[in-house]
């Protein structure tokens, strides 16, 4: 099971590069027999570049643009969600892109879900419009040497090629044509939880996006009953639900996997959670 609110969100506002670099958050997932998956894991925690990419990309999110966070913790999270997405699929049936197209393994399409969610949003550090655009040509360049000499150079060309789609089509308006970037394209959208919403929030923005993200308590993902996947969402207040039915439906619907997902939200406790006192337009 992953919760996509256990990582805590604390901005670094007003700190020098080697404060921010000191306070680095290590990039993890279950690799469960994946060799490949751990070699390129462990690279990725060991490029200071890429690193900076993600503190960049925090910097225009959080402390320019007043927006949630879109580095480390944000492609973290997301990355073990894909992961997690990927592996219940592929369980119950669903070929990756890989297999279909390349006879290539599902643990190769692993490697593609992980590097396309750590790398969907790097160009973030450029600008936030069109950043899906900027972070293909910024991992085109990356993934030649995070995948260099785990992969041939043949299967290495195929493999960034996917996962290139995979940035791409999880933009809005996006087309995923793999299971693996459908999958990167829904993990997205499911880092919802209240931490997401905390620094906006707390600054006094009381936009809906703030509110209903902070409605959010928990996203589980979980072996299905009737469909290989079940998304559970908890939520503390009905304002909860402007998140799943503006957010997280159009990044399902045509992701080529929303055939394989149910989706359940209930609001706990016996009374919702007040957010904001008034509001006024």
């Amino acid at each position: 099971m992953v919760e996509s609110g256990d990582i805590p969100i604390e901005p670094p506002f007003g700190k020098t590069v080697g404060e921010r670099f000191e306070k680095r958050v290590e990039i993890n997932v279950p690799a469960r027999g994946n060799p490949k998956l751990a070699s390129f894991i462990e690279r990725v925690n060991r490029d200071d570049d890429l690193y900076g990419l993600w503190l960049a990309a925090n910097v225009n999110a959080i402390e320019r643009l007043g927006m949630t966070d879109h580095g480390p913790v944000h492609v973290k999270i997301v990355m073990n969600i894909a992961v997690r997405l990927f592996r219940l699929l592929a369980e119950g049936g669903v070929e990756p892109g890989v297999s279909v197209n390349w006879g290539l393994a599902s643990i190769d399409g692993e490697v593609v879900v992980a590097a396309a969610s750590l790398l969907h949003d790097v160009g973030m550090s450029i600008h936030r419009s069109d950043h899906e655009g900027f972070s293909l040509f910024i991992a085109q360049h990356k993934l030649d040497e995070l995948l260099k000499g785990i992969y041939e150079p043949r299967v290495a060309t195929v493999l960034k090629s996917e996962v290139l789609h995979a940035i791409i089509a999880h933009r809005s308006g996006g087309r995923p044509l793999t299971m693996e970037a459908g999958v990167v394209r829904v993990a997205d959208a499911l880092d919802m939880a209240k931490g997401r919403s905390r620094i906006p929030f707390a600054a006094g923005s009381s936009s809906i996006h703030s509110i209903s993200a902070a409605a959010i308590e928990a996203v589980h993902i979980e072996r299905g009953e009737s469909k290989p996947v079940k998304l559970r969402i908890e939520m503390s207040n009905s304002a909860g639900v402007f998140q799943l039915d503006q957010l997280l439906r159009e990044k399902l619907a045509g992701s080529g996997i929303e055939a394989y997902v149910e989706v359940e939200a209930n609001i706990e406790g016996e009374r919702e959670k007040q957010l904001v006192r008034q509001f006024r337009l």
